[in-house]
């Protein structure tokens, strides 16, 4: 007798989710990804070719899409992204942050309990799994909500803090021919990529890239001097328990914001108490609190440090990702 139906559908939708968060990363790791992401069709070969791999294996990894439904391949052997593959990635991110960006936590759990700042030191996270795990989460459930609200803003200087590769703050310079924008980061890396996808977006002209931490901006109010917008997201949590640098940090800003600016963070609370957000909620803060040695404030927290940085009003609204939040503190 069949036992096939004998799988109740909780348990089928994990075994599922399980699956794509895997073969996903898979892709990742072998450079794959930016095939599928493209939603173009490509060959084994031009992905092989692209990545530095034999073109069988590559092969056996898309065959593996196509069964879990993931991919498509036509009769002359070209692959693309299914339908819904930007729904199951976006799912797929959630796990892959969970346990691949954050591994190392996982795997050392009793040295980081035993040791914290040794354990620190001697394992730390792998940056391009984080990026790409928040990639997968962030453009569904977080860089939406400050794409949509600075682009109404008619925002046309904007500055973007912990920007990464600067994808979000060129879509916004892509929208309107008028804006500029001003991306800073810490690493190399990103500053890099930010200037090749401004160049491969022809927006280069338009977009200053500044490798700096968000912290020399009490000294050096630059990057942020006359921005009508300035977004940030994920990366004030970084330094939120320094309260007097973050005090200043805030108040350098609402300074340097042209009149009628505004500041758009979207960060996390600490163990949000909302049956749909808390499970999420809780590994977030965990992690961040316990293994990275950043506390998080709860919302009303964060709210009163916009408050007493001096901004006018501070709007909290809750994003699609458990736990975050944008908030909109104007000057």
């Amino acid at each position: 007798m069949s036992t096939s139906s004998s799988y109740e559908p909780a348990a089928r939708g994990a075994a599922d989710l399980a699956a794509v968060a895997v073969l996903l990363q898979i892709g990742a790791e072998l450079g794959v990804d930016r095939f599928l992401d493209s939603g173009d069709g490509f060959t084994a070969g031009q992905a092989a070719d692209a990545a530095g791999l034999p073109a069988g294996g590559v092969e056996e990894y898309l065959r593996a899409l196509v069964a879990a439904d993931l991919a498509v391949a036509d009769a002359a052997g070209r692959y693309r992204a299914a339908a819904d593959y930007a729904d199951r990635r976006y799912e797929a991110g959630y796990v892959s942050w969970a346990m691949s960006a954050n591994y190392p936590f996982v795997e050392h759990a009793r040295s980081f309990l035993t040791d914290p700042a040794g354990a620190a030191g001697a394992h730390p996270r792998d940056g391009r799994r984080v990026a790409v795990s928040s990639r997968w989460v962030g453009e569904r459930a977080f860089y939406p909500g400050v794409f949509e609200y600075v682009s109404e803003s008619g925002a046309r200087r904007i500055t973007d803090l912990g920007a990464g590769a600067g994808g979000l703050l060129i879509r916004l310079l892509l929208q309107d021919p008028a804006r500029s924008g001003v991306a800073l980061d810490i690493s190399s890396a990103a500053c890099d990529a930010a200037r090749e996808a401004a160049a491969r977006a022809g927006v280069a002209d338009r977009l200053e890239v500044t490798e700096r931490p968000i912290e020399s901006l009490v000294e050096d109010p630059g990057p942020v001097d006359g921005a009508e917008a300035v977004q940030a997201c994920f990366v004030m949590h970084d330094v939120v328990a320094d309260e007097p640098l973050f005090a200043k940090l805030l108040g350098t800003c609402r300074e340097a914001l042209a009149p009628g600016g505004f500041l758009a963070v979207v960060d996390a609370v600490s163990y949000a108490p909302d049956p749909a957000e808390r499970r999420f909620s809780a590994l977030f803060t965990y992690l961040h609190a316990n293994f990275m040695d950043i506390a998080l404030p709860a919302e009303e927290q964060w709210l009163e440090k916009f408050r007493a940085a001096g901004f006018s009003s501070v709007r909290c609204l809750p994003q699609p990702m458990p736990g975050s939040r944008l908030f909109v503190a104007a000057k």
